[in-house]
């Protein structure tokens, strides 16, 4: 399942990001890529560690755990620690990759697998030219260029590029999910009925049908869910 989440940072934190990555130092991204990925990789990264990184890294989780529909989307296990990245001038472009099935988190000490990829967009579409970010699944090839403050989220087993960038930068946050439903079929199908709940309850308010709809939801998920 490929989806697009609007506004998950609101102006103020695309504000607030944008001014820390515009003092922070950049490095070669392909100190963080793995030997396929580096063959393709040409853009720089944030560089780790520093306080403007922890943050950034701090404005961007914040932001998700209050966001719903990432949640009901993603049902996150782990969170891999934002990272984030800069594309422009001549380290420009990211050809076709799969992300690493398994990464760790800092200090290497806890592995986490990467069922979701995702990116969150910090540049107005205005301030560049290029930069789509091309998944590439059995829902077809999808490009994807949002506004500022949107994420977009798909599964991690999907080859995927990001466009040379011709004009301005792009800059973006990335990061991966472990999440409690391995199965991508299953997380859509669970999005799905949670969606409608929702609605549902909305429109409807409180029934006997929708308290047992709900427990099918949630009976789903425990047989589903590793956690």
């Amino acid at each position: 399942m490929l989806l697009k989440i609007t506004q998950v940072l609101d102006a103020a934190g695309v504000a607030r990001a944008r001014e820390l990555l515009a003092a922070a130092p950049w490095v070669d991204g392909r100190t963080t890529a793995g030997t396929q990925a580096a063959q393709v990789k040409n853009n720089q990264q944030l560089q780790p560690g520093g306080e403007a990184h922890r943050e950034l890294q701090a404005l961007v989780l914040q932001a998700l755990e209050k966001h719903p529909l990432f949640f009901s989307a993603t049902l996150p296990k782990r969170v891999l620690p934002p990272l984030f990245n800069r594309y422009a001038g001549a380290a420009n472009t990211y050809g076709d990759h799969v992300d690493q099935a398994v990464r760790y988190l800092p200090g290497g000490t806890q592995r986490v697998r990467t069922d979701i990829s995702c990116t969150l967009f910090l540049s107005e579409l205005a301030d560049y030219d290029g930069g789509e970010l091309v998944v590439q699944d059995t829902f077809g090839e999808q490009r994807v260029k949002l506004a500022a403050g949107d994420l977009v989220v798909y599964p991690g087993t999907s080859v995927h590029r990001v466009e040379p960038v011709t004009r301005g930068a792009r800059l973006a946050s990335f990061f991966w999910i472990e999440s409690m439903v391995r199965s991508d079929e299953q997380r859509r199908l669970l999005y799905e009925m949670d969606l409608s709940l929702m609605k549902l309850r909305n429109e409807l308010g409180a029934s006997p049908q929708l308290v047992q709809l709900t427990g099918t939801y949630h009976n789903l998920l425990r047989m589903w869910a590793d956690t």
